[in-house]
């Protein structure tokens, strides 16, 4: 039976816990030691040596013979066989109570195990949700350090109210300057127009001057065709006489 549960472990095997019996046989077996008192394999049961000194005694006394010594000596034999089976017992029971005592320590102790889990897992969301909490302060912290040094960093209120005052006066000027510069410009479109007005009345004028001259010139020459006419008529008539 015992062959059956070893196993030899190969080159790069992990060695594997393996018994002959199945945990049902080991049940059976533990049971029957503990009913029996054998601790081993080995030797007579205590119960089987009780059981046979009960009947030697039993036997001694059920004959006629007068045997009285004999069975003062069995009925001693059989008392210390009891003696020596019951402390085994008494020493079972106290191992039994003090293994139900432990084991209601062990319940106890892994009651208060898991409250305690219970609570450092309480305890850990509690912390989360701080940690959480710590994150988003520190955050606000870190952007109000920002605008803390952002406002650090311009220039003082004083200083810039001077400014905003030297620009709205520039502003003002500017405005000053360019609705001069506009009435300027529509002076100089007025003038520009009456200077183009001017300039068509003269370039007319001229045109009409120039025109009246062709005239005048066309009519000389026609003046002075006419008297030469005449005069060449004369010659002609002065050859022909």
């Amino acid at each position: 039976m015992l062959a059956k549960g070893r196993k030899v472990a190969g080159r790069g095997e992990q060695m594997s816990a393996h018994y002959a019996f199945g945990p049902q046989e080991d049940d059976v077996i533990i049971k029957h030691r503990l009913l029996t008192r054998t601790t081993t394999t080995r030797g007579e049961p205590p119960l089987k040596k009780l059981q046979k000194k009960f009947t030697s005694f039993a036997t001694e006394i059920e004959k006629d013979a007068d045997n009285t010594s004999d069975c003062e000596r069995l009925y001693k034999a059989f008392l210390q066989e009891i003696n020596t089976f019951e402390l085994p017992l008494l020493k079972g029971k106290a191992v039994v109570d003090a293994n139900i005592k432990e084991k209601e320590s062990f319940n106890e102790l892994q009651v208060e195990i898991e409250r305690q889990i219970l609570q450092a897992q309480t305890d850990i969301e509690d912390l989360k949700k701080q940690l959480e909490q710590s994150k988003i302060e520190r955050q606000h912290k870190e952007e109000c350090e920002a605008i803390r040094k952002l406002i650090s960093s311009q220039p003082p209120r004083s200083e810039t109210e001077r400014l905003i005052a030297d620009l709205e006066k520039e502003i003002a000027d500017l405005e000053a300057e360019d609705i001069a510069c506009l009435r300027t410009l529509e002076l100089r479109k007025k003038q520009f127009a009456l200077l183009l007005h001017v300039v068509e009345e003269l370039q007319i004028s001229i045109e009409d001057e120039q025109k009246s001259i062709a005239d005048e010139l066309r009519a000389i020459t026609e003046e002075q065709k006419m008297s030469i006419e005449e005069s060449g008529g004369a010659s002609d008539a002065m050859a022909v006489d």
